[in-house]
């Protein structure tokens, strides 16, 4: 069980794939929408968990956002995104908002997570109609870390830096994860490691499987 939860932990951290940016074409900013596009609706691990009694079955939900004022720099996509037990839905243990934008500099799409100042006002925010999802640039909180996906097919794909990204979750004080984002969902490697090195939560034999709904 105690493994079950590092699912929460998917996207808060840097990625870096290997994959040329270019490979088709495609522009950046079109890729930043494709990103998007990926992320929005909801998927969850309800088909991993019927095959694998000891996976979670979760359920994560993105939606798209405005700032409100027109606060948001230009040719970015804004998002608020949350996750919840299947039998939870309405007690989300990961919550974030996610900013996409074009990184030229390392030809990729990133995206940068916020921890929401205060997390029980955005419960099912996804749920309001879309003209209602407006957020002040002070309800974002805190910038967690910054992802770069760079597109490989009709994936995207990446991987944390060799030693990981800084975290304080369960005992955790590193996080590294790989990630295959594609149409129809997402796996996901994301393990912590506490001080010594030690592995201490997360996927071992097989990614965490979130599938489109």
């Amino acid at each position: 069980m105690k493994h079950q939860f590092a699912i929460a932990l998917i996207f808060p951290y840097l990625l870096i794939a290997a994959a040329p940016a270019h490979s088709d074409g495609l522009p950046l900013e079109q890729q930043v929408e494709a990103v998007a596009a990926r992320l929005e609706g909801v998927m969850s691990t309800a088909a991993q968990s019927r095959a694998n009694l000891k996976a979670a079955n979760v359920r994560m939900t993105t939606c798209r956002v405005t700032l409100a004022g027109n606060a948001a720099p230009s040719n970015t996509i804004l998002l608020y995104q949350e996750q919840a037990l299947a039998k939870e839905l309405a007690k989300p243990y990961r919550q974030r908002f996610l900013q996409l934008s074009a990184s030229p500099v390392s030809q990729s799409v990133r995206s940068r997570s916020f921890k929401p100042v205060n997390p029980t006002a955005w419960i099912n925010f996804c749920d309001k109609p879309v003209g209602d999802r407006l957020v002040q640039t002070k309800d974002l909180g805190t910038t967690i870390c910054s992802v770069f996906l760079r597109r490989s097919g009709d994936a995207y794909v990446g991987n944390t830096p060799a030693d990981g990204c800084p975290a304080n979750v369960r005992g955790a004080v590193r996080i590294k994860n790989h990630i295959v984002l594609r149409l129809d969902g997402m796996d996901t490697w994301d393990q912590g490691f506490d001080a010594a090195g030690k592995q201490v939560w997360g996927a071992k034999a097989e990614s965490y499987q979130f599938r489109r709904q």
